[in-house]
């Protein structure tokens, strides 16, 4: 059987190589001309900062013109508000003439100008002393705003057109004089309330007071509610306290847990409202908060967390795989009201038509507080700047025009140091 086998083994060992030889030579040839499929390389991960790890990258690196992002910083360092540190003087500076103008909140000097600038996600420049937790002034209100739209978001506010009245428990009183029963959350949220009334010792007519003497203060036009817009601080007062009493626990909590943590901010600020500002909730004592820095009192952040903050709304409300804020909240915030249609929700100020800063998209928002203190968000250039302690005119345009400008010529130079 062996011999007889030997033969059929050895023939297949032949025949074999063979065969392979064959197959390789029918194999089809690809031409060098011939279109092979093309395979999109994936799109780069967005960038979002570790708590403790914001990434730097050279202004190049991020497609922007070292030199003019570094002339854009120092347009922010001279740009300066003029004036004392002294917050206690300065607020008198602010609103000394105003009746019942004395701070009834915690206050602390300013630091000097100080920023960032990011772009990407990524920390392209920054100057002054961003760390220092200053006064934030009336960027509290964005804070506060967003507060109320996670309670719209969990259902706690069904719909942003209800009577706040509805929502208030037996025994405030906010809403029960006849000109305030009309008002509704949308009208807090722009500042179309006209809510008339004292809240923490403040009347409603002595903020911004209209008119030539105290009489006409006390006696000012009434307008219904959501037909007038009037900047006011009272008001937003009242729209903390009615978030507190929908939450019914302090509004810092609620926002450090449903915003702050997630997107890593530091533990360094605090949301303060006033010595006489405190409630009782379900037993407990509660201080409600302020929505400025006006009479003291509000957001004291730093420009690392009020950046971390804009960078959620430039994300469209979303943290890494987190939703963070509605973005149909975003939008019905970006929505311009029908009194001012350069403002959204407080304190969202829009560049309606580019007249606000002709040098940004239209698209463009920014939560401004007075010193000025600004968070600046740009979607269509994928960037955010914080700028503290700028003063008002054109100074935050010529900023923005040097930014602007900078994302059309990139230069390899790495630029100068901006501190």
């Amino acid at each position: 059987m062996l011999r007889r086998a030997l033969p059929l083994v050895l023939a297949a060992l032949v025949i074999a190589p063979a065969l392979a030889q064959t197959r390789q030579r029918r194999a089809p040839v690809a031409s060098p001309t011939a279109q092979r499929p093309v395979v999109a390389a994936p799109a780069p991960a967005t960038y979002f900062p570790e708590r403790f790890d914001w990434q730097h990258k050279r202004p190049d690196e991020v497609g922007m013109n070292a030199a003019l992002v570094n002339e854009a910083v120092q347009l922010a360092i001279a740009a300066d508000t003029p004036g004392t540190h002294d917050m206690a003087l300065f607020l008198h500076n602010s609103f000394g003439k105003e009746p019942f103008s004395t701070p009834v909140g915690p206050i602390k000097d300013r630091g000097p100008a100080s920023g960032l600038i990011t772009r990407h996600g990524y920390i392209v420049a920054e100057w002054g002393d961003p760390r220092r937790a200053d006064i934030t002034n009336s960027v509290t209100k964005t804070f506060l705003t967003t507060v109320v739209g996670l309670a719209w978001q969990k259902g706690l506010i069904h719909d942003v057109n209800d009577f706040v009245r509805d929502y208030m428990p037996p025994d405030v009183d906010l809403f029960d004089a006849p000109h305030n029963q009309g008002i509704k959350w949308d009208h807090l949220l722009r500042q179309t309330s006209d809510w008339q009334g004292t809240l923490w010792g403040k009347p409603d007519w002595a903020d911004r007071p209209v008119g030539e003497t105290p009489d006409d203060w006390s006696k000012r036009k009434l307008y219904g509610p959501g037909t007038h817009f009037k900047y006011n601080d009272v008001r937003v007062n009242v729209m903390a306290l009615a978030a507190l009493q929908v939450w019914r626990r302090p509004l810092p909590d609620v926002l450090r847990e449903e915003v702050m943590e997630p997107i890593g901010a530091s533990s360094t600020w605090r949301w303060y409202g006033y010595d006489n500002s405190w409630v009782e909730i379900d037993g407990k004592k509660v201080q409600s908060v302020s929505g400025g820095g006006h009479w003291g009192g509000g957001m004291f952040i730093n420009s690392y967390d009020m950046a971390r903050f804009g960078y959620v709304f430039l994300r469209k409300g979303k943290w890494k795989d987190r939703s963070i804020v509605s973005e149909k909240w975003i939008q019905m915030a970006r929505t311009p009201g029908t009194d001012n249609t350069t403002y959204g929700y407080a304190n969202w100020y829009l560049n309606t038509d580019r007249k606000p800063l002709p040098a940004a998209p239209e698209t463009a928002v920014r939560f401004v507080g007075n010193g000025s203190n600004i968070i600046y968000i740009d979607w269509d250039n994928d960037i955010v700047m914080v700028v503290r302690w700028i003063r008002g005119g054109g100074a935050l345009n010529d900023v923005i025009a040097k930014l602007v400008a900078s994302l059309k010529t990139t230069s390899t130079a790495p630029a100068p140091a901006s501190k």
